[in-house]
C-alpha cells in the first residue's frame, strides 16, 4: 500500500510539474507576460503608414524613412558622453535631461532618446552604435507631404502622450499618432499594425537570438491607403484666394455630401510639422494669437450667419402657412415697431414680396415673416420651439456628425434658452427679431452654412458632410450615404431657389454673374465687434456668401466667410463665384474678379485691432493693394508669420446684420 501511495505521489507531482512547464512554455509565453519579461528584449517593427490621395487620385501624403535613437536605461554602460552628444547634435545638459526622463518612464523599457535622425546622421551613427551599450537605432516611417496645401485637412502626426497610451495599449512611449485632420480621424486605418520580435537575453544582457525560434514574432501590417473627397486643385485655388485674408471656405457636392474644399485662412505648409523641428514650429503656430493659423475657421469659427439665414425663415414661413410667395410687406428703409426703428434696411422698392425680399435682402420683410411664425401659436415659447426645430433640421445648431475631429455646435435658440434669459412667459417675438436676419442669438459655422445651402440645392435633404471617399478594400460608414430630410416640404423650395437665382440675376450679386452658369446665392454682411483693452469696439463688417450651382442638378454648394470683409458681395461673393467657376469649368473667365481678389489684402484691417488706428466709416478707402500671387502654382498658399508677437484680442458676440 505504501509503495502504491508513493507511486501515486510521484505521478501526481510529475503531472503538476509537467502542467506547470506547459503553462510556462506554451500558454504563458503567448500572454501579455511575455511583454513584461525582463529576460526578453522586445523590438517593434513599425508598418508603412497608409497613403492619402485626393478625389482624383493625386498623391497628397506618403512616407519617408525616419530613424530614432532608443535607450533602455538599465542596460546603459559608461560611455564617452561628449562624443555621443556630438554625434546626436545635442549638448550634455540635454543628454542628462533625456536620460533622466527615460529612466523615470521605465529603467527596463525602450524609450525614444532622439527622434527623427536624418539619413546622413543615421549613416554616421550606425557605424558607432556598438560602442554605446543600451542604445540602439529603430527605423520607422515619417510622413512626407507631397503638397503645401490643406494643412488643416491633412493634419499631422506627433508623439503619443500619456492619455493616448492609457486609452489604447497599442501605443508605447515614442510612438507616433495622428494629431489633427485626416491623420487623426482615420488614425486606426492609416497606422496599420506593428510587428514585434522577441529576443532572448542571457544574464549579462547579451542577445542570444530569437526567443523560442521566433514562433511568437509577428510581421507588421501596412496601413490602408485612403482617398479623400478634397479636390486638390480647388483646395489650392481657395487657399490662393484667401491670401492675406482670414476666414473659411467650405465647398460640398450636394448630391453626395462630399467636401470638395475645406479652406481655413491663414494656412501654413504642413511640411513644417514633420521631423525634429515639429515641436518648435507647432509651438510658434499655436502661440500666434493674432492670426490663429491652427484654428480651423471652416469647422470651428462660430459667426452670426447674417442674411443667408433669411432663406431659412422664408422656408419656415411657407411650411407654417403664415405667408405666401405673393404677399407683400412695406419697407420704409427698415422695420418699425411702435414707431421705433428696430432694424435698418438699404434702399429698394416697396412693398416687398418673397422674391424681392430674397434678392434685395430686405430686413423688414423677414422680420415680419419671423414674427408671424412665432405668433401663430398660443404662446411665443411654442412658436419659438417650432421655429427652432425647423431650423435645426437643416443641420444648424448641432454637430453635423462629419468625420473630422474638430467642430463647434453653432446655436439655434429655443424657448428654454430665452426662459433662462428673461424668465418663463416674460418674453415675446419682439424680443429677438434679430434672429429673423441671421443675427441675435443665431450662430453657425461655415460648414453648417454650406450644408444648409446644400439642403436647399437638393430641395429638402442633405447627406452628412464627410471627408472620406474610399478606404482600401473597405466600405465607408453608411451614414455618409444616407439622406437626411428637413422638415420643409419639397414644394416650398422652388420659390426660394428662384429668389436665390435672382440674387445673381438682378439682385445684390448681379455684378458676379458668370456666363453659362446659373448660380443661386445669397449675400450677407454681419457687424463685427471685439473687446480691445476691455472695451467693446466695432470693427469692419464680416463678408458672407452662400451659393450653389447649377440651379438645376447642382454639383457644388459653397459657403464663404471673410472676416472684416466689408459686405457680402465684396470679398466673399467674388471668392464664391471664382470657386464655382473653377470647379465647374476648370478655368476662370471672370479674370477681373480674380485679379481684384488676388491684389486686395485685409491685413491692414486686422492690424487696426492692435495698432490703435481708427476704423473709418468710409471703409472703401481702407483696402491694402498687394502684388498678385502666382495662381498657376498649384501649391501656392498663404504662409503664416511664425514670429508675430503674441497680442491678445478676445472676440465677442456679433450683434447686427445688414
Amino acid at each position: 500500500m505504501r509503495k502504491l501511495l508513493l507511486l501515486l505521489s510521484v505521478i501526481i507531482v510529475g503531472i503538476v510539474f509537467t502542467g506547470r512547464l506547459l503553462y510556462l512554455q506554451v500558454y504563458n509565453a503567448t500572454s501579455t507576460d511575455l511583454y513584461k519579461d525582463n529576460a526578453i528584449r522586445k523590438v517593434f517593427d513599425y508598418p508603412k503608414r497608409g497613403f492619402v490621395y485626393d478625389r482624383n487620385g493625386k498623391l497628397l501624403v506618403s512616407n519617408q524613412p525616419s530613424y530614432d535613437v532608443m535607450v533602455i536605461p538599465r542596460e546603459v554602460k559608461p560611455l564617452d558622453t561628449l562624443e555621443f552628444c556630438n554625434l546626436l547634435k545635442i549638448d550634455k545638459p540635454t543628454f542628462i535631461k533625456k536620460f533622466t526622463k527615460a529612466n523615470r518612464y521605465s529603467p527596463r523599457l525602450p524609450y525614444v532618446f532622439v527622434s527623427h535622425l536624418s539619413k546622413e546622421d543615421y549613416a554616421i551613427l550606425q557605424e558607432k552604435m556598438r560602442k554605446y551599450e543600451g542604445f540602439y537605432i529603430q527605423k520607422r516611417s515619417l510622413r512626407k507631404y507631397e503638397t503645401t496645401i490643406g494643412a488643416n485637412v491633412l493634419g499631422d502626426i506627433g508623439e503619443v502622450n500619456d492619455r493616448n497610451i492609457k486609452n489604447d495599449n497599442y501605443y508605447q512611449s515614442g510612438d507616433l499618432i495622428g494629431k489633427a485632420g485626416v491623420e487623426a480621424s482615420y488614425e486606426s486605418t492609416l497606422r496599420g499594425q506593428k510587428g514585434i520580435k522577441f529576443i532572448q537575453k542571457d544574464r549579462f544582457n547579451r542577445n542570444l537570438g530569437p526567443y523560442q525560434d521566433g514562433i511568437h514574432d509577428t510581421l507588421p501590417e501596412a496601413g490602408k491607403d485612403i482617398k479623400i473627397t478634397i479636390d486638390a486643385d480647388l483646395q489650392a485655388y481657395g487657399e490662393l484666394l484667401m491670401t492675406n485674408k482670414r476666414g473659411g471656405i467650405i465647398a460640398i457636392d450636394p448630391k453626395s455630401g462630399e467636401i470638395l474644399a475645406l479652406v481655413s485662412g491663414p494656412s501654413y505648409d504642413p511640411n513644417i510639422l514633420v521631423g525634429r523641428d515639429r515641436s518648435k514650429n507647432f509651438t510658434k503656430l499655436y502661440n500666434d494669437s493674432i492670426a490663429n493659423p491652427t484654428f480651423d475657421r471652416g469647422l470651428q469659427a462660430q459667426y452670426a450667419p447674417g442674411s443667408p439665414f433669411k432663406v431659412i425663415n422664408a422656408l419656415i414661413g411657407l411650411q407654417e402657412g403664415v405667408v405666401t410667395t405673393s404677399e407683400q410687406f412695406t419697407c420704409r428703409m427698415g422695420y418699425y415697431y411702435n414707431g421705433r426703428k428696430l432694424h435698418g434696411c438699404h434702399s429698394h422698392r416697396s412693398p416687398v414680396n418673397m422674391n424681392l425680399g430674397i434678392y434685395e435682402s430686405c430686413n423688414a420683410y423677414f422680420v415680419n415673416v419671423y414674427r408671424r411664425i412665432l405668433e401663430k401659436y398660443p404662446t411665443s415659447a411654442e412658436g419659438m420651439d417650432v421655429w427652432s426645430n425647423h431650423a435645426k433640421s437643416f443641420g444648424l445648431g448641432d454637430y453635423l456628425g462629419y468625420d473630422l475631429v474638430v467642430g463647434r455646435k453653432g446655436r439655434i435658440p429655443d424657448s428654454k434658452f430665452y426662459d433662462k434669459w428673461y424668465g418663463k412667459n416674460r418674453w415675446s417675438s419682439t424680443f429677438m427679431t434679430s434672429n429673423a436676419i441671421g443675427q441675435g442669438e443665431v450662430e453657425a459655422t461655415p460648414i453648417q452654412l454650406a450644408n444648409m445651402v446644400a439642403a436647399i440645392a437638393n430641395r429638402g435633404y442633405f447627406i452628412t458632410p464627410h471627408i472620406i471617399k474610399s478606404i482600401e478594400d473597405e466600405t465607408i460608414d453608411e451614414k455618409y450615404t444616407t439622406p437626411r430630410y428637413t422638415t420643409i416640404d419639397r414644394k416650398h423650395f422652388e420659390p426660394v431657389v428662384e429668389g436665390m437665382y435672382d440674387v445673381f440675376n438682378k439682385g445684390t450679386a448681379e455684378n458676379l454673374q458668370v456666363e453659362g452658369i446659373e448660380i443661386c446665392g445669397k449675400t450677407g454682411t454681419a457687424e463685427n465687434y471685439a473687446k480691445i483693452d476691455g472695451v467693446k469696439t466695432q470693427l469692419t463688417d464680416h463678408s458672407i456668401f452662400v451659393a450653389f450651382a447649377p440651379k438645376d442638378n447642382p454639383k457644388i454648394a459653397i459657403a464663404v466667410f471673410v472676416e472684416n470683409g466689408y459686405w457680402g458681395s465684396r470679398f466673399a461673393g467674388k471668392i464664391s463665384t471664382l470657386m464655382i467657376e473653377q470647379y465647374l469649368n476648370g478655368s476662370i473667365s471672370r479674370t477681373d474678379l480674380e485679379k481684384w481678389i488676388l491684389t486686395h489684402s485685409l491685413e491692414n484691417e486686422y492690424a487696426k485691432q492692435y495698432s490703435g488706428e481708427p476704423f473709418k466709416i468710409n471703409r472703401e478707402t481702407q483696402l491694402q493693394i498687394v502684388p498678385a500671387p502666382n495662381k498657376n502654382d498649384i501649391n501656392a498658399t498663404p504662409k503664416t508669420n511664425l514670429e508675430k508677437q503674441q497680442i491678445q484680442a478676445t472676440p465677442i458676440h456679433v450683434n447686427e446684420a445688414n
